[in-house]
């Protein structure tokens, strides 16, 4: 295994929800710390923006009904204040500009680079921090921004622990074809994967960009029928994901290794396809059976059977990831021993910390260290997410090369 791979994963309508009401003396002493920002509750980002949303909730109430958080000394209690942007960018800027001008100092991000960028842009003029799990497009750390930092590396650099999962499998395979959608995450990420996969000695077959939304692809799938590539690796959102796989199935349009990076992480997409989804591959950014430490929840597992036990939505990595953003912030604000957002920035952009999401650290553009929060590789088994890369992570051996659509069950 490379040095690269040991040391990523040895380091272990406009709706507004409010926190929990306040209760006791102690609580009604308390000052009100309100964290902002959109995300997608409905359109077509919903289904991943719903797991985004669901762990800022579980974040917030769990921490409001331990009896808020101490910071310089004085207690606070959270507020979260997050609108519905229906995945449209435009109404994303519009809510986060009203909130920018009521007041809110610190931002929780939305899903997907689409939408990130443009809200980054307008918290970054009024020098409000910005914290967010759901963009990684390098667009949004290449503008010399200073007060957005993301969980994920940026897209271009999200690909280097999943090429030194490719040399691992044995027999090896030779080539591969990409499909990505005209967006600036999946264009970007795309790039960054036929450049990596080159330099390693992986052939492309072809490169095939999709508009962003899109409702067939039989076209190329005709064309890798035809040139047969060993993988084919998909650097597309979740629902066009589920698309690809479906026509896959239907058209019997086999290959060795299909790779995702988003889509299968869902466990509505692992149901919609069934037995389909057996041995497909994703990026997986958090698992909770991980021996992750956390100052608030105790551990990743601790995490996730405090969320298990207030809500009903499955739990997704998002879900951690969003849980983790308010973690992060509150580390940060408890160095700093203050709740200024320029202090709180620069406590931000010095951040090294265990959390049940993983050691968190930043680059000096914002985005996350690739080397500390890259991704795992998980397959489908039944129905589940088994991590198969690293090896020490390993929770299942890896079905290579993937069944055919009609054998599997």
């Amino acid at each position: 295994m490379s040095k690269l791979t040991r040391r990523r994963f040895a380091a272990a309508a406009t709706t507004t929800l409010a926190a929990p009401a306040l209760i006791g003396t102690a609580r009604a002493q308390a000052k009100t710390l309100t964290f902002g920002g959109s995300v997608p509750l409905s359109g077509r980002a919903a289904e991943t923006g719903l797991n985004v949303h669901a762990g800022y909730q579980a974040a917030i109430k769990f921490l409001n009904d331990k009896g808020g958080v101490e910071i310089g000394g004085q207690k606070y209690m959270l507020d979260l204040k997050m609108f519905d942007d229906a995945s449209d960018p435009a109404r994303a800027t519009t809510l986060i500009q009203q909130q920018i001008d009521q007041g809110v100092d610190f931002y929780l991000g939305s899903f997907g680079s689409n939408i990130v960028l443009p809200t980054a842009a307008i918290t970054e003029r009024a020098r409000k921090p910005m914290v967010q799990a759901g963009g990684g497009s390098d667009q949004i750390f290449t503008q010399g921004y200073r007060y957005v930092f993301g969980f994920f590396p940026r897209a271009s650099q999200q690909f280097i622990s999943s090429v030194e999962f490719f040399k691992t499998i044995t027999p090896k395979p030779e080539t591969f074809s990409v499909i990505f959608t005209n967006d600036a995450f999946s264009r970007t990420q795309a790039d960054g994967a036929v450049k990596d996969m080159e330099a390693a000695g992986f052939k492309l077959m072809e490169k095939y960009q999709l508009p962003e939304t899109i409702t067939d692809v039989s076209s190329v799938l005709n064309s890798i029928r035809s040139k047969t590539p060993d993988m084919v690796v998909c650097t597309t959102h979740d629902q066009n994901s589920l698309l690809i796989s479906r026509q896959m199935a239907a058209t019997d349009t086999n290959v060795k290794l299909l790779y995702q990076t988003l889509g299968p992480q869902l466990q509505s997409y692992r149901e919609a396809l069934g037995k389909f989804a057996t041995s497909i591959l994703v990026q997986i950014y958090w698992d909770e059976r991980a021996n992750y430490k956390d100052a608030f929840f105790g551990s990743a597992k601790g995490f996730a059977d405090y969320y298990r036990s207030v809500n009903t939505r499955p739990l997704a990595y998002h879900t951690a990831a969003g849980a983790s953003c308010i973690v992060v912030y509150l580390h940060a604000m408890q160095k700093a021993k203050s709740v200024n957002p320029s202090a709180v920035r620069e406590a931000l952009a010095a951040t090294d910390v265990e959390t049940l999401y993983g050691r968190v650290k930043f680059t000096k553009d914002g985005d996350g260290d690739p080397l500390l929060l890259g991704p795992r590789i998980g397959q489908v088994q039944k129905g589940q997410v088994e991590i198969v890369f690293p090896t020490e992570a390993r929770s299942a051996p890896m079905i290579y090369p993937a069944p055919k659509w009609s054998e599997r069950s």
